[in-house]
């Protein structure tokens, strides 16, 4: 980061600062004025300071989750509706964006890499949908939640890896590449293994109708990240058609044509396809915007850096802190009674799912490798999973993804309540996962990214 931008956001920061403190001041003096809304603009303003700064920069997101959390608890009813529209209708709309930013990091070589590291993705996708969806259950059972609390608990335990396990990889200097590989592989198996998961673990807290959360699904994430790849190659692609004005204007022209189609075709026209109208037609708009974007941006004004990837990260980041707002807002009074147990819980399931997910990793690469030496395919014993490939698992298997749990709870479940959960879950998890992150970078693993070869 540069100086320049560095003293930006300090600046920011102190200015802030100076309207927390006379908020607070005034608050506390007269009583008109709300004092814990100064809190908030304070939490801002050591988010920018932290973005300010080169060393912690890596925890603003954190900071920035408990800028959006506080000014729920602080202002809830304003996260209720604007101008007459319910903000919970945002939600599914603001995951399958940041799906679609997620699809977008990847590339047909990450489907690559699955016959390449094949055990450290089958160790991670065990324990994302078979031991994380029982504890779940088991962590619901003990802390005495029923009905919908409990069916969000499971909920969570039931879904993919989280696009955020992709960042926290990175700092924790483990294997990025195998991490956008694993969240890609959870994310194809979720439409099959989450509605079955909620049908055997939350089945006695709630119905649950697995056709229409597998629908769910494919319309909310798998139709998403499908266009994000799509526009992964538009981006990045190297051949020449791609920075062809005919083309990207034809390919921009019949998307945005698609998306148009989509919303004013009736739903009934659809027929079997109903269910994941949402997703063409959001899918579509975005591949037409991207594509307009780079002919203006890349092709016209000759910039070629990153500038999508950045654009899509600050969306994600604002939509995940929206949607933690809008959850909390619509289910204030039930967080107030149950929220100091339910963060218990999230706790207790975040640890679990990040010790089994590092320990059984190592104790299957240990155990392959002598395997392997002992009947002659290997020359040495040496385990077939790193300590880079161990941190990724760990990081994998102990953050799921939250806004697909929440876009479940409200879409299919047709619950607030259930959709709390993942919210305090989802919450927790990017607090703890910045934490590990962070202090596994101190600690560089050795051979970072390699496996032992055959």
């Amino acid at each position: 980061m540069s100086e320049l931008k560095m003293n930006l956001w300090r600046r920011l920061a102190v200015g802030c600062l100076i309207a927390a403190g006379v908020w607070i001041a005034l608050g506390l003096g007269s009583g008109a004025v709300n004092w814990k809304g100064g809190i908030v603009f304070a939490l801002a303003a050591a988010a920018l300071l932290i973005r300010g700064s080169e060393h912690w920069c890596g925890y603003a997101f954190t900071v920035w989750v408990f800028v959006s959390v506080s000014a729920a608890f602080v202002y809830p009813q304003a996260f209720l509706s604007w101008g007459g529209f319910k903000l919970s209708g945002l939600i599914v709309p603001l995951i399958q964006i940041i799906m679609f930013g997620m699809g977008t990091t990847l590339s047909p070589a990450d489907f690559a890499r699955i016959v390449k590291m094949p055990w450290p993705v089958f160790v991670g996708a065990l324990l994302q949908f078979s031991i994380m969806p029982a504890v779940a259950f088991v962590v619901a059972k003990v802390c005495g939640f029923d009905g919908e609390m409990a069916a969000g608990v499971v909920l969570i335990g039931s879904v993919s890896g989280g696009v955020a396990s992709n960042v926290m990889a990175y700092i924790a200097r483990a294997n990025v590449a195998l991490s956008v590989t694993m969240t890609c592989v959870s994310t194809l198996l979720a439409p099959l293994a989450t509605p079955l998961l909620m049908r055997v673990f939350a089945g006695a807290f709630v119905p649950i109708d697995a056709t229409a959360m597998m629908c769910s699904i494919l319309n909310m994430t798998l139709l998403p990240v499908l266009a994000g790849l799509l526009a992964h190659v538009i981006l990045y692609g190297r051949g020449t058609w791609t920075r062809k004005i005919p083309v990207l204007l034809a390919i921009a022209g019949a998307s945005l044509v698609l998306a148009v189609s989509a919303t004013c075709l009736d739903a009934s026209a659809w027929g079997v396809c109903a269910p994941v109208r949402g997703g063409v037609m959001l899918g579509s708009l975005l591949i037409g915007l991207v594509t307009l974007a780079k002919l203006v941006i890349d092709v016209l004004l000759g910039r070629s850096d990153a500038w999508m990837e950045k654009v899509l990260s600050l969306v994600s980041m604002s939509g995940i802190c929206l949607i933690l707002a809008v959850i909390i807002g619509q289910t204030y009074d039930v967080l107030i009674k149950a929220g100091f147990l339910l963060l218990i819980a999230a706790m207790v399931h975040n640890a679990i799912g990040y010790t089994l997910g590092y320990w059984l990793a190592k104790a299957v690469g240990a155990g392959l490798g002598i395997a392997g030496f002992r009947l002659g395919l290997r020359k040495t014993p040496e385990s077939l999973i790193s300590e880079a490939d161990c941190r990724t698992v760990s990081i994998e298997v102990g953050m799921q993804n939250g806004g697909m749990a929440t876009g479940l709870a409200i879409d299919v479940l047709h619950s607030h309540v259930a959709a709390l959960p993942p919210n305090v879950f989802g919450a927790w998890m990017n607090v703890s996962g910045s934490i590990l992150a962070n202090w596994w970078k101190r600690k560089k693993p050795d051979a970072l990214g390699e496996r032992a070869g055959l």
